[in-house]
């Protein structure tokens, strides 16, 4: 079946109720395609409540409600029938309503997220062009490419004047310092967490022999790769200045910044604020700028201080569940990895186990329904992508987790 049979499928559902309670996976894909779809109800004059969430589960969504997921759901297989799923992970959900690449042989870890997958549903529900710029989180945030069903919906954009294609500093914040030692998309060593330092690096890269110094972006980018180069790959340092989007229609206008930001909220349960600033609500805006930049200093420290688990290569253990998947990014996208990675944190009261896992650049491990296995013989849930799972524990197992992972991936 093709992708726009089961967005026409999920828009219809949708459009047959009066209210529906929509939950949000809590990252910048997951905010952002929900936004997308709660931009189409409003429009189309349908209620709803949206709510953010780390995970969901089949006993939390009654069967006699009218319930939309979106960016989770595609995984559990025991939910009602008639819950509307807008997901892009591997699907083992058979209702009816459920939209997801995979289920028309779309690459759903490269070539469409969640946050495409819902603007294809608001598509179905009516014009809503001016909101694919929602989508430009979700391809940055998941870490996927501008190609396949992404690359039409931006060239769609780019031709409706939504979205401006520039290029400059990839890295989000409010001036160049914070820019620089927030830096954690890509994580850049010896420079992200030191704020002096950077500081003392954009004073010493500004042209003297100008009347207003102003800053030679060639001298500083030079002093920061020399800096951190010995410790990083080299999509890291690629990955500093790119290609940029100007998103025209949304409160930050800057993509890169406007993913750090939700993302950030998502994580430390301020979905609500990441969320109304896809609704294009600014009132909040300063608040989330501060929550990112804390955000991102936590993520910084723990990876200077995961510790390696037991011994076994690539699992790792950090103190704070809102910050574990973004230091598995880092661990194998921005630091040289030789092996999937795998890292935890513990709930607060220690009863949960949060886990994430990442596969670096050049292995080919089916993470999602590994991760899947080993999590349910623990008493637990999981699943994802073929690149990027995650998975919820009791803590008193994650030992035999850890065994799993040493012999069912990293071996």
């Amino acid at each position: 079946m093709s992708l726009e049979s089961l967005a026409a499928t999920v828009a219809a559902q949708i459009r047959r109720q009066e209210f529906v309670e929509v939950l949000a996976h809590h990252d910048a894909d997951g905010i952002a395609a929900a936004s997308i779809l709660c931009h189409a109800m409003l429009r189309a004059g349908i209620r709803f409540r949206l709510r953010v969430r780390q995970d969901v589960t089949a006993a939390d969504i009654p069967a006699d409600s009218a319930y939309l997921l979106c960016d989770i759901g595609a995984g559990i297989a025991d939910l009602p029938k008639a819950t509307m799923v807008v997901d892009h992970h591997l699907p083992l959900f058979t209702g009816e309503f459920h939209a997801n690449p995979r289920l028309a042989g779309i690459d759903g870890d490269r070539e469409l997220s969640a946050a495409g997958t819902a603007y294809t549903v608001a598509q179905q529900m009516g014009d809503n062009r001016d909101l694919a710029g929602l989508v430009i989180p979700g391809i940055i945030g998941d870490g996927q490419e501008i190609k396949g069903r992404n690359l039409a919906i931006f060239n769609e954009a780019i031709s409706n004047g939504i979205i401006v294609p520039d290029r400059g500093i990839l890295l989000p914040g409010r001036d160049m310092i914070e820019r620089w030692y927030t830096a954690t998309h890509p994580y850049l060593d010896g420079i992200s967490g030191a704020e002096q330092l950077i500081a003392d690096m954009i004073d010493e890269s500004r042209d003297l022999t100008k009347g207003d110094e102003p800053l030679r972006l060639d001298t500083l980018i030079s002093r920061v790769v020399l800096e951190a180069a010995p410790k990083a790959t080299l999509a890291g340092l690629e990955s500093i200045y790119g290609d940029t989007y100007h998103l025209q229609r949304e409160v930050i206008e800057d993509a890169h910044a406007l993913t750090a930001v939700i993302d950030a909220c998502g994580k430390t349960g301020n979905g609500d604020i990441g969320a109304s600033l896809c609704l294009r609500s600014s009132h909040d805006i300063d608040r989330a700028w501060e929550i990112a930049r804390q955000h991102r200093v936590r993520i910084i420290d723990a990876v200077k201080s995961a510790s390696l688990y037991e011994g076994i290569a690539g699992v790792y253990e950090v103190k704070d569940t809102s910050v574990a998947s973004d230091v598995a990014d880092i661990l194998c996208r921005d630091i040289p990895a030789t092996c999937p990675v795998l890292v935890f944190a513990k709930t607060p009261g220690g009863s949960l186990c949060r886990i994430s896992a990442r596969n670096p650049p050049g292995c080919a491990v089916e993470l999602g329904p590994k991760v899947r296995a080993i999590a349910e013989a623990c008493g637990g849930n999981g699943g994802g992508h073929t690149l990027r799972a995650g998975a919820t524990i009791p803590c008193d197992k994650i030992a035999e987790f850890a065994q799993g992972w040493q012999e069912g991936v990293a071996a």
